[in-house]
């Protein structure tokens, strides 16, 4: 046995590409997921039973895979052929049973171990009985391996199930075994030659450069039949030649009726059993039918990976789309928050109407200058006759307001996600999957309530530390750290390009107004400038923190899924990886 010798950085390329398909995976049912799926088994079943055996080991003997339709003869074609029964020949089609691979005897270390076909446990028993088979019946998991010294040593044949068998997996295991095949023997009959699968298949090792011959079996012997046999042989012929198979060697098999060995004549199948005996004998011809379906193997291998590739592709797209509805999402979402946090529209409602009671009546304005005090007086008009109440009501206010809008905000972020999501084919998927994922979490509205309380003792340590110097302390201390402090969170909601639309708002713009020339007077300016800045970075960095953590679930949910976003590079690198290993092996 020989190694690949040069054909060593191939081998390693070929391993890589197996490795890489056996690690695919394609979670997502996308229309062009199951032709991926299947391509990527199919390519591995490839690599696995015939590329990457061949090439370490280019010269074991060679493996003659016998295939065709539902009652075309093969199984009593390979019996004849090595003189003993070693493979079951039923009217009953088709019958449930291992596939058989017969051997010379000197070549049993071949097979015995998973050099080829690793994926079939191998036996060497009898022919398990036939049972009934329907179109759901379980695929064979064993090969089953004959020693006869029948056949030619140097050359094994291999009797598969049908190609158009009823049975779903046998149809599926007769197509591996004839990829794992240096030859094949395709039988056929001189009435069903021109049937639809078996020219399907045909035309597939037409396109992969497989070594083929074909066997037109059942040939009516009976006088005036030869003009028929001439005709058919010459139909085939041509179709053979149009599919690109015309130097596929053309035996005929004449109809006779098997003796009570139930073998047919030996002189009826001489011709094909010389033909494989000098292949077999022939180092250079084996060589020749192994280069030639080797190469054509390699050759397919891009056209046959490129819907793998596709398909993985696919998958990262559609992954890629429904993280950028994410993202998409909850940026909407935090643009908005920042603008209703910011432009005023706080200053509506329960914290308008708090705020104005506490600046409208008491205590807050003495030693205010005249021009807060009109303001003042035009705000104290509207709670007249109210008592007068401390800054608590305006915190708590705030606190409600703060907390229905990042709920609102984040709540809506979720919805557009799973409305986006639920367009796609693969978004409706997760969906399907996600389940509270896309609902707020249970202890959101806590977090939220906490949030804000954090952020506005946070509020009152700016206010405390500004006030640090003997002059801005005592004006700090004359209002209070807490007054001074809802005013500051009144300047932050109103921050920026507010526009009054109506009564409401202006009294809330003039609202603002008073709680900005209270703090210049206390502070000064600029420092009211920056306390507002640094007030309202703090408050929506919060947010973003807790806006993130439902953000970032769902971005694990799409991670969860399993899609490797790399993978179709990872195939098309290998691909390139193969073809560079071929310039440099003879």
């Amino acid at each position: 046995m020989s190694d690949a010798g040069d054909g060593g950085t191939l081998l390693r390329a070929l391993e890589r590409l197996r490795d890489d398909l056996a690690e695919l995976h394609l979670p997502l049912d996308l229309p062009d997921s199951q032709r991926g799926r299947s391509g990527a088994g199919a390519v591995r079943d490839q690599l696995d039973d015939y590329l990457l055996p061949r090439l370490r080991q280019a010269d074991a003997p060679l493996l003659a895979v016998v295939g065709g339709s539902t009652g075309a003869g093969k199984s009593t074609l390979v019996n004849s052929l090595l003189r003993e029964r070693v493979t079951r020949a039923s009217a009953l089609r088709p019958t449930t049973r291992a596939p058989v691979l017969a051997h010379h005897p000197d070549d049993a270390e071949w097979f015995t171990g998973d050099r080829v076909l690793p994926a079939l446990a191998r036996s060497t028993g009898e022919d398990e009985p036939s049972s009934p088979a329907t179109a759901d019946s379980p695929a064979a998991s064993a090969l089953r391996l004959v020693s006869s010294p029948g056949a030619p040593a140097g050359l094994a044949l291999l009797d598969a199930p049908d190609v158009d068998s009823v049975v779903d997996a046998n149809r599926a295991l007769a197509a591996q075994l004839l990829g794992a095949a240096d030859l094949w023997i395709f039988v056929t009959t001189a009435s069903r030659y021109a049937d639809a699968v078996p020219w399907e298949l045909l035309a597939g090792a037409s396109r992969r450069g497989a070594s083929v011959a074909v066997v037109l079996d059942r040939v009516p012997a009976g006088p005036g039949d030869a003009a028929v046999l001439r005709e058919v042989r010459a139909d085939l012929a041509g179709m053979l030649r149009d599919g690109g198979l015309g130097a596929a060697p053309l035996f005929s098999v004449l109809e006779t009726t098997p003796g009570d060995d139930g073998l047919l004549p030996e002189d009826a199948v001489e011709p094909l059993r010389r033909w494989l005996a000098g292949l077999a004998g022939d180092a250079r011809q084996r060589a020749l039918v192994v280069r030639r379906t080797l190469t054509g193997a390699l050759d397919a291998l891009p056209r046959e990976l490129a819907p793998v590739a596709g398909a993985a592709a696919g998958q990262a797209a559609a992954v890629a789309a429904l993280r950028d509805d994410v993202v998409t999402s909850f940026a909407q979402g935090r643009e908005e928050l920042e603008t209703e946090l910011t432009d005023g529209t706080l200053l509506r409602g329960e914290v308008l109407a708090r705020w104005q009671e506490f600046v409208g009546t008491g205590e807050f304005f003495r030693s205010f200058d005249a021009a807060v005090g009109r303001v003042r007086d035009r705000l104290g008009a509207v709670v007249r006759g109210r008592p007068a109440p401390g800054p608590e009501p305006v915190g708590e206010a705030v606190r409600s307001g703060v907390a229905a809008l990042v709920r609102a905000r984040c709540a809506a972020a979720l919805d557009r996600t799973r409305d986006r999501w639920t367009a796609r084919p693969a978004g409706a998927q997760v969906v399907a999957v996600a389940g509270p994922v896309l609902d707020l979490p249970a202890d959101f509205d806590e977090r939220v309530a906490r949030l804000v309380r954090d952020w506005q003792r946070g509020v009152l340590d700016l206010v405390r530390a500004e006030g640090e110097g003997r002059r801005t302390r005592a004006r700090v201390l004359s209002f209070g750290v807490n007054a001074l402090g809802v005013a500051l969170m009144v300047v932050v909601f109103a921050s920026t390009a507010f526009i009054p639309t109506g009564a409401e708002v202006g009294v809330g713009v003039g609202a603002a107004a008073v709680g900005q020339r209270v703090l210049e007077a206390v502070f000064g300016d600029a420092a009211v400038r920056a306390l507002a800045e640094r007030a309202r970075a703090d408050l929506l960095r919060r947010v973003d923190e807790l806006v993130d953590a439902p953000r970032l679930r769902l971005l694990e949910v799409l991670e969860s899924t399993g899609v490797d976003v790399g993978a179709a590079a990872r195939l098309e690198q290998d691909l390139a990886e193969v073809a560079a290993a071929r310039e440099e092996t003879p």
